[in-house]
């Protein structure tokens, strides 16, 4: 049984994968093959009657079809006469069913595709949706958006052509089985053939495999390139970096074309090979059956008829599995990355958090990425409407305490309790669905300010009311009001026609919209003007007591009126306080206010 599921695992590993997505459906679209092969096989049969009636004869026996005279006696059991006119209606009818059938088959391909890649994207996006932040934030981004578009689509033709393989094999199946009907020494002929032809092709499949690989590799850093090329067009091009950088993606495109020209190349040796090995095996065979064997040139002609329709759909499964082949790359890559995404799942509990009603308390809390400790022994309650401050120097650990508050990460040791509930047995969406989040960098969407803001919501009276009230606590419906298209002018890619601070209130103002008991202020002030970053701070002030607000900032002035200042140090708590009681308690505080001339 072992040997069995290894067997499987090697030689099968595609068509389980398959099998996992598709279920049943694979069975009927093999059913589809074997139908069409059946019934090309009988239509073929056909011939040979016909060749019976070259010398003007007018009836046929059918006894050179072998095993396969069943089908003359079928006819003859329904009373007809098997003349020229007969013979011939029924070779029409069986190919005129085999292309009903075939056609469709192809219809049923395409829609098993169809649905293959719909799933397929829809269980990845689900699947990563669900993914540990942890393991997102030390993650390949390349890797992942080469994945989720270039790979999934590699994928979708990697299935086609494992389809075309599988119905090629099918036929061939079908026509070696006619073949053992009609003369089982034709039926070993093309067994050595078929043989003959793939040893042949194995050094290819191996190689185009290899070249598969390591296409998708170079995609991956190619596509991590581009990231970085367009995140960063600003900088490269201000300080004439552009050419530099763009001769690292001259280097990386130079590498995926190689690979793609590999495969290219050993798929021609694949497409010219095929006819003259075809043609090879065929006269190999005239020869071995008349000359060797002293078969008649009747039974040659109807065996060279299935024979070559095997041989032909043996090169075609070459073909296809060579093409399914450089695409398997993708599909290996794709299967792991799933594997890989499944494995790093956040476990999620079944408490559902309705609202922030008491507190958020961390209680001896610790955190490590690798080997390397972020947070030490952390321990702070927050009540409900209070407003806390985290500062720091870079790398103290107050943006990784913040993320923790917000669920985002899990604490490796400790207690993050919510209204007196342990994390790990909270519905984490449930929870995060009651927080806002501001970071420095505003997320705008290439849409509308109505839509930016309710996020898409249905345009009702009771929705536009939110809305409105939103823009006000943000203070930015005067700027709404003044466009020409009000709350649907379109803000065009990142906010391009939007200042920083602008971009910050609709951000704020999308939060707001939102039924949040959380509003997390993430250095959401640093890249603004003084006075854009007061008029803010305004903004945010004015919240104060109405929502639980966690602000992280480098800039002192903006944290004077929060309820409490946590000041960090490499990964732990110094102390805790109001801002007037750090200047004078803590020495930390009191030398970075100084830094900043506050």
């Amino acid at each position: 049984m072992n040997l069995v599921k290894k067997l499987l695992a090697k030689y099968f590993e595609n068509l389980a994968y398959f099998y996992k997505h598709l279920s049943y459906r694979v069975f009927l679209m093999i059913l589809f093959g074997v139908l069409v092969g059946v019934l090309d096989g009988f239509g073929l049969a056909m011939f040979m009657p016909l060749l019976e009636m070259v010398n003007d004869t007018q009836q046929a026996s059918g006894s050179s079809l072998g095993n396969l005279s069943f089908l003359v006696d079928g006819i003859e059991s329904m009373g007809l006469s098997l003349n020229l006119t007969t013979v011939l209606i029924i070779m029409v009818f069986f190919f005129i069913f085999k292309g009903v059938v075939k056609f469709f088959a192809s219809i049923y391909n395409a829609i098993l595709r169809r649905f293959f890649i719909d799933k397929l994207r829809n269980q990845l996006l689900s699947s990563f949706n669900q993914i540990r932040f942890k393991y997102f934030v030390t993650s390949d981004v390349g890797r992942i958006q080469n994945t989720m578009s270039v790979e999934i689509e590699r994928a979708s033709a990697a299935f086609y052509n494992y389809a075309g393989t599988l119905q090629q094999a099918i036929m061939v199946l079908v026509y070696v089985s006619f073949a053992f009907f009609v003369d089982i020494r034709f039926a070993l002929l093309v067994t050595v053939g078929g043989g003959i032809s793939n040893f042949l092709y194995k050094s290819i499949y191996k190689k185009t495999k290899g070249a598969s690989k390591n296409f998708s590799k170079e995609s991956h850093l190619y596509q991590g390139q581009i990231i970085q090329y367009v995140g960063n067009f600003k900088y490269l091009k201000a300080t004439a970096l552009l050419d530099l950088y763009s001769n690292r993606l001259r280097k990386s495109i130079d590498a995926i074309e190689r690979s793609r020209f590999r495969i290219g190349k050993l798929s021609a040796v694949l497409e010219s090979a095929r006819e003259p090995i075809l043609i090879v095996v065929v006269a190999a065979v005239i020869l071995i059956q008349t000359r060797l064997l002293n078969a008649s040139l009747g039974p040659i002609l109807i065996s060279l008829l299935f024979f070559y329709r095997a041989l032909s759909s043996l090169m075609n499964l070459q073909n296809s599995y060579n093409r399914f082949l450089e695409l398997s790359g993708s599909l290996d890559n794709l299967m792991d990355f799933q594997k890989e995404v499944n494995k790093e799942k956040e476990q999620n509990g079944k408490q559902v958090i309705e609202a922030l009603n008491v507190s958020i308390e961390l209680q001896q809390v610790f955190l490590a990425y690798g080997k390397v400790d972020i947070l030490k022994n952390i321990s702070l309650k927050i009540e409900k409407n209070e407003t806390v401050a985290f500062v720091g120097e870079s790398g103290s650990g107050k943006t990784t305490v913040v993320n923790i508050l917000a669920g985002l990460i899990p604490a490796d040791k400790g207690c993050v309790c919510i209204d007196g509930t342990n994390r790990k047995d909270i519905d984490i969406k449930s929870y995060q669905k009651k927080i806002g989040y501001i970071t420095q960098d505003p997320v705008i969407f290439s849409d509308t300010i109505f839509n930016n803001v309710t996020l898409w919501a249905e345009k009702n009276e009771s929705n536009i009311m939110l809305f409105e009230e939103a823009l006000k606590k943000a203070a930015i419906n005067d700027f709404v009001s003044e466009q020409p298209l009000g709350f649907e002018t379109v803000l065009g890619n990142d906010g391009v026609n939007l200042s920083g601070g602008q971009k910050q209130r609709i951000s704020i103002a999308r939060e707001l919209f939102k039924d949040i008991d959380v509003l997390i202020m993430d250095e959401a002030t640093s890249a603004l003007d003084s006075e854009t970053e007061r008029a803010i701070q305004q903004s945010v002030d004015a919240l104060k007591g109405q929502y639980t607000i966690f602000m992280v900032a480098h800039r002192l002035s903006t944290i004077r009126n929060a309820d409490r200042i946590v000041v960090m140090s490499e990964g732990e708590i110094q102390q805790v306080g109001s801002y007037d009681d750090l200047i004078i308690t803590s020495n930390l505080f009191k030398r970075m206010t100084s830094l900043q001339e506050l």
